[in-house]
């Protein structure tokens, strides 16, 4: 099993500390792109139905976030890989209001998709109406339509139970939904519905695009460009051009997550505008970016011509979580802080702090040594617990020190000891 720190687990542990397993999907597209283009350092751009995730590899390790994974605003203190996720996947509503074209944040079923769900879908399409301009919003829009789930209704009140009393399990247009309920529903209601995951929302979304464009046609076409006309006409574009629109958004919107990565602190909103900008020059970067998930290969010549790097489109990219979860590594870190008992005697006595607690030594060398032999034991027993082969386990030492002037030893000393262990692959698998 993969952690979201981007390394294996065995099950023993997995068990024993579930929550080490959240964002593991993520850390498994970069291990998989590390591994399915042979790039011990890349930039990896994880492109999946609901989200866009931006992470880093370095000499064959994940960079890690020294905030540790954060899920619904809640820090875990877990460790995890560093990550910047924006609300942008292959399955994005798109919709168009005041002539602006906004992505999601909300995930829909694509036309092209829902053409192929249910038959009549494609002729309902092509009939529903233009909505007012006063109605227009992301529930209101002429690619837009909803479709009861199957989960049980709970403690609605009256007004949530009429609207989802009106919506069938096959797509419901908002002009049946007028006509059933004698009025247009409430956009707060609906979002409710949709947010409790009792309605589905059917509208246009990027995958649309690229059908309409001819970059991905595995679902139906035609329902993809009946969406792009209607939308088109409300930003003056044609179809087409609407469609070559939403792709140099998304485009856009990945190249700025991506160079918002490496300058922390500066919002990926204000390195956006920048590629609005008719300018002669780009944003370099020194590492390949790899593209995972879906169509990507769609973006990567766009992508290209926005930023200077190395783009790269892996065999197999739409399964590199899978592979991340074969070609993944054993890491294990452990730190260590040494430090004086007393300021007042400083050479007197130490203390070691780690994970296992605190340890008191009378000499600095064997606080060391502590800390060096702790260290490397633990790597070895996580490996062990991982089902790795200790003959491929790389073990590195790193110590820092901190001597004020006049003093004979550190007032701090940090000591990382870090193991890497690789597991074999079958190349038939």
């Amino acid at each position: 099993m993969l952690k979201c720190d981007g390394s294996v687990i065995g099950i023993k542990s997995a068990l024993e500390k579930p929550i080490e397993s959240i964002f593991s999907g993520p850390a498994g597209s970069l291990v998989g792109a590390s591994f399915l283009t042979g790039n011990d350092s890349c930039a990896v751009i994880d492109v999946g139905g609901t989200s866009t995730d931006i992470s880093v590899i370095k000499d064959g390790v994940p960079e890690m976030s020294e905030m540790g994974a954060v899920v619904g605003g809640w820090k875990t203190r877990v460790k995890a890989i560093k990550m910047e996720t924006s609300a942008m996947g292959g399955d994005s509503h798109i919709w168009v209001k005041d002539g602006k074209l906004n992505v999601g944040p909300r995930r829909v079923i694509p036309l092209c998709r829902a053409a192929d769900l249910y038959p009549d879908f494609l002729e309902l399409l092509k009939i529903n109406p233009m909505p007012t301009k006063t109605l227009i919003g992301m529930n209101f829009q002429p690619t837009t339509f909803f479709t009861r789930t199957e989960y049980e209704a709970m403690g609605l009140n009256d007004l949530e139970q009429e609207l989802l009393d009106s919506i069938s399990s096959s797509p419901t247009s908002l002009r049946e939904l007028r006509s059933r309920m004698g009025r247009y529903p409430s956009t707060r209601i609906l979002d409710s519905l949709i947010q409790k995951r009792l309605v589905q929302c059917i509208g246009f979304t990027s995958t649309d695009a690229l059908h309409v464009l001819g970059d991905y046609t595995a679902c139906n076409v035609e329902a993809a460009e009946v969406g792009a006309e209607y939308l088109g006409s409300l930003c003056k574009r044609t179809g087409e051009e609407f469609a070559k629109y939403v792709k140099e958004t998304f485009a856009k919107n990945m190249a700025s997550d991506l160079i918002s990565f490496f300058l922390e602190g500066i919002p990926g909103e204000e390195i956006r505008k920048i590629f609005d900008i008719d300018c002669p020059t780009k944003f370099k970067v020194d590492i390949p970016v790899v593209l995972i998930g879906g169509p990507v290969v769609a973006y990567k010549d766009i992508l290209g011509s926005i930023i200077d790097a190395e783009i790269i489109v892996p065999e197999y990219s739409d399964v590199g979580n899978a592979t991340g979860a074969l070609a993944a590594k054993g890491v294990r870190r452990v730190d260590f802080l040494i430090r004086p008992a007393s300021m007042a005697a400083p050479d007197w006595e130490y203390y070691v702090f780690s994970e296992k607690g605190r340890q008191s030594f009378y000499e600095y060398k064997d606080a060391i040594k502590y800390a060096r032999e702790t260290g490397q034991s633990m790597v070895m027993q996580y490996m062990e617990d991982a089902g790795l082969d200790p003959d491929h386990v790389e073990i590195d030492v790193k110590k820092d020190e901190i001597v004020p002037e006049g003093w004979d030893f550190p007032m701090e000393t940090k000591i990382r000891i870090m193991g890497v262990g690789t597991r074999l692959i079958d190349e038939e698998a």
